[in-house]
Order: structure tokens, then sequence, then C-alpha cells
């Protein structure tokens, strides 16, 4: 998992609450359980005119002008805002797979639907949670500036936009602390790589029978 330390992106505001996984990734793409691949469906019913399927060019597909991600201004955004409950409906990894290989590093919101804000620290993605006040402050900013930027610090846990206003945010430590090292639940199990080993041996040397 890519760490996540200092990361300063392009912000593209989705100006809709309670946006469910389905939208964000729908049923008919998931039947791949590889966590890439999934970056050109993100959103799939919104940003296209057709209905998707697994397999389609989607550089022939016709595409939805009045989407957001559309607009040439909100073109390789890393940083998605959003409005309450984003995330919310089935619990789906992929929802999160999507969005990190679509390039979104970061989503903030007011609120995050449980599944989904858990998912996206395992999936190297930082959902940070803000005031609705702050985010609607936001959504006019970005609105206001093309090439509307934030940098965002998760080691001081703090939010700088253009003009220098800092907004402080909360993380969990460990999940900070897995975030900052790229460890995903594989990573946090390969650093005890030797103890698992050792426990290997002796269990085939105590427990020969198993093994034969």
């Amino acid at each position: 998992m890519k760490p996540f330390t200092i990361h300063s992106g392009l912000v593209a505001p989705l100006d809709r609450a309670n946006v469910d996984t389905d939208a964000i990734i729908p049923k008919q793409f998931l039947k791949s359980i590889k966590r890439t691949g999934f970056g050109p469906n993100a959103f799939d019913e919104w940003r296209y005119l057709d209905r998707g399927e697994p397999g389609m060019d989607n550089n022939l597909r016709p595409i939805n002008p009045d989407f957001v991600l559309n607009k040439d201004r909100y073109k390789n955004s890393s940083i998605l805002l959003a409005r309450e409950n984003f995330g919310c409906g089935s619990s789906r990894e992929h929802a999160p797979w999507a969005l990190e290989d679509y390039g979104f590093r970061s989503v903030i919101a007011p609120s995050f639907a449980d599944i989904f804000f858990n998912n996206c620290f395992k999936n190297g993605i930082l959902p940070i949670v803000l005031s609705a006040e702050i985010v609607d402050r936001l959504f006019v900013e970005v609105d206001k500036h093309i090439g509307y930027k934030l940098e965002i610090n998760l080691e001081d846990q703090i939010i700088t936009t253009p003009d220098g206003q800092v907004y402080q945010f909360e993380v969990d430590g460990f999940r900070k602390h897995c975030l900052l090292n790229g460890l995903d639940d594989i990573g946090l199990t390969m650093q005890h790589l030797k103890k698992i080993q050792i426990f290997e041996e002796n269990h085939k040397k105590s427990q020969p029978w198993l093994f034969n």
C-alpha cells in the first residue's frame, strides 16, 4: 500500500449527500477480487450515458458532460470533497478500490458510513471528517477558483488551503501509523514474518505427521 504523508492535490466537488457504494462502483463490476482496474468505472452510472458492463471499452462510451469528474477543470483530481454519509449502502471493499484506482488519495466529508470509512484506511485512502460549515466553505472556494488545491499533512493532521487557512482533523493513532507507513492488513502481518517462520518450523518438528 502506498504511504500517505503529505499530499497536495486538485479538489473535485461531489455535491451530493448519501452517495452509496453502488454509485461509487456499480454491482456488475464486482466480479473481480483484484484491487486494480476499477478506476475507469468509478461512478460509472453518473460518468456515462449508457449502462456499463465489464470488458467494455470506456473510450467508446458516451460521456455525461454534466457530471463533475467529466469537466476539464476537475480532471486529475486526487482529493474528493463530498457531503454527509458518504459511502453508505453495501460494505463492498471495491468502492475504495475504485476511488484509489481512479486517483483519489483522500475524501473530505462531514460524515462517512462506518464500513466504508474503515475500508478506506485499509486501502491507502485518507477519509477526513470536517464540520458541515467548513465543508460548505470549501465547496464555495472550489467553485470560485479553477485549479483549487489543498495540502493534507497527515503527520500534523492539518489541511492547508491556497490562502493559508489551516483546518485540523482527527484520526485514530493506529490508522494514522498504518497510512504513514503504507501498511495494510497484509503488511502488518508481514512485519512478523520471522516469528511466523519460526512458529511454522517448530510446528513441523512437534507434529510432523500433519505435514506428510
